[in-house]
């Protein structure tokens, strides 16, 4: 069956937002004490403890506070799909005392999932450097008599508006996969919103939902546990991580790909040295190689880089991200 890709061409609009993420750089341009960092830094992670952006947070960040020579305080601050820290951050004094750990949900999905946003994902934030791109896995209930994502597909086909997908939340890359997924194989699965990804697992263990396209962080160990059924990955090729499961174009359905990413961003005005100091931090942590063995067995790529670099990926990742929510016909009020 051919499916539609999800590569896009991006349009000129991507122009607009480049200038606007440079604007929210050049803010960052007060002075800064020689000191910095001369008291704890709060991280503010605005998913469930437990999830897989909390566990990546967690995952990184003791290797930037040593680099920093400070502590760092994840502050879990959930709610409608990463806006309720998001915005949290994007009022905080711009001092480097309190981040954000950002996502493709908080900066690129959900500006075109939700009819409106009390903060702007560029405006308000200064990036300070991308951290990882991570793969999602097709999950299933072990008991549900599908092997494949060709078997899952069929399945769902037979059994119309009786399949439930889970997803960590609404605007999150487990509900946007999902809803990809329904319209790419088109079948009629029905979403099932949790607040957090840990908490939409422990449903699909239990049986209580069939399905979830869910960041592997989240998942792989549960699936290699027993505890769910891997199908494939989201990615163009397979995962380091786990090279024995199939992608989902090879599973039948060519052209699928998604993949979730997360960075650190500060509120806008932050100084520039501030930012710096962060970005270098962030660097020297990603390029650790436990830190990385880490990061690569729960299925997430270390892919660090500039301030300016992260500013230019948002801004392409919001024009993607709004195709990908328009094709769907996803959104939430």
């Amino acid at each position: 069956m051919d499916a539609p890709t999800l590569r896009f061409r991006l349009p000129r609009a991507v122009g607009s937002l480049v200038a606007a993420a440079a604007a929210a750089l050049a803010l960052a341009a007060a002075p800064v004490r020689a000191d910095y960092p001369d008291r704890p830094i709060h991280l503010v992670v605005p998913f469930p403890a437990g999830g897989g952006a909390d566990i990546l947070a967690r995952t990184i960040m003791p290797r930037v506070a040593r680099e920093l020579g400070t502590t760092i305080v994840v502050e879990n601050r959930p709610g409608a799909g990463g806006n309720v820290g998001a915005e949290y951050v994007a009022r905080a004094a711009p001092d480097g005392y309190t981040l954000l750990y950002g996502t493709n949900g908080t900066h690129a999905i959900n500006r075109a999932l939700y009819g409106s946003l009390a903060f702007d994902p560029v405006r308000d934030f200064a990036p300070v450097s991308r951290m990882t791109q991570i793969a999602a896995l097709v999950v299933v209930y072990p008991g549900l008599p599908v092997a494949t994502v060709g078997e899952l597909v069929a399945y769902a086909k037979a059994n119309p508006g009786k399949v439930f997908f889970a997803s960590a939340g609404n605007g999150t890359t487990s509900h946007l996969a999902g809803e990809l997924f329904r319209t790419v194989a088109q079948v009629d699965v029905v979403h099932t919103p949790y607040r957090g990804g840990a908490l939409a697992a422990n449903d699909l263990m239990g049986g209580h939902v069939a399905l979830m396209i869910d960041v592997m962080p989240n998942v792989l160990p549960l699936a290699q546990g027993g505890k769910l059924r891997a199908l494939a990955v989201t990615t163009a090729a397979r995962v380091p991580a786990a090279p024995e499961i199939p992608t989902v174009a090879e599973s039948g359905l060519p052209g699928f790909e998604v993949s979730a990413w997360d960075g650190v961003l500060a509120p806008a005005g932050t100084p520039t040295a501030v930012i710096d100091r962060l970005n270098a931090a962030i660097r020297a942590a990603l390029a650790d190689p436990e830190v990385r063995a880490a990061l690569v067995a729960r299925g997430a790529q270390p892919v660090p880089g500039t301030p300016e670099a992260f500013a230019r990926h948002i801004a392409a990742e919001s024009e993607k991200w709004a195709q990908v929510v328009k094709k769907a016909g996803a959104k939430v009020d």
